[in-house]
């Protein structure tokens, strides 16, 4: 008979107590959520920081086209296509022109004799990005 006993005890111990189980999911939660305020706003700094390599590969671009035309081209489509420049050897951009991360096309004004600015409107409600940036 104490062998019986001895079953019933041990079924009866098996699993865990609601207590036990509110605890395990209130610490889940607490960890869950010094996760989630970590990571807030890492997303957004990536892609301004990618935007920004997008952005200054672009002007490596533009400048290699100016060296070799001697002078900048009149917009970006001129980095992947043919524009009649004397010396053009492109395409300097392969691939088509790239767009930002918010899937908008890359802005270009020239500033002046071999001045120019490559920029991206950023993200909603954000800042303006450019080559201009220090």
């Amino acid at each position: 008979m104490r062998k019986g006993k001895r079953v019933e005890r041990s079924v009866a111990r098996a699993g865990f107590t609601l207590i036990e189980v509110l605890l395990v999911v209130a610490i889940l939660g607490i960890l869950a959520g010094v996760v989630v305020v970590n990571f807030t706003g890492k997303q957004q700094k990536a892609q301004i920081n990618a935007c920004r390599a997008s952005i200054a590969a672009i002007c490596t671009a533009v400048d290699m086209y100016e060296v070799d035309t001697g002078r900048l081209p009149p917009s970006l489509n001129a980095l992947v296509s043919d524009d009649g420049s004397p010396n053009w050897n492109g395409p300097y951009v392969r691939g088509g022109l790239p767009v930002d991360q918010w899937g908008r096309e890359f802005g270009y004004n020239t500033r002046g004799e071999g001045d120019y600015e490559v920029y991206s409107s950023g993200p909603e409600g954000g800042e303006r990005i450019t080559n201009w940036e220090r």
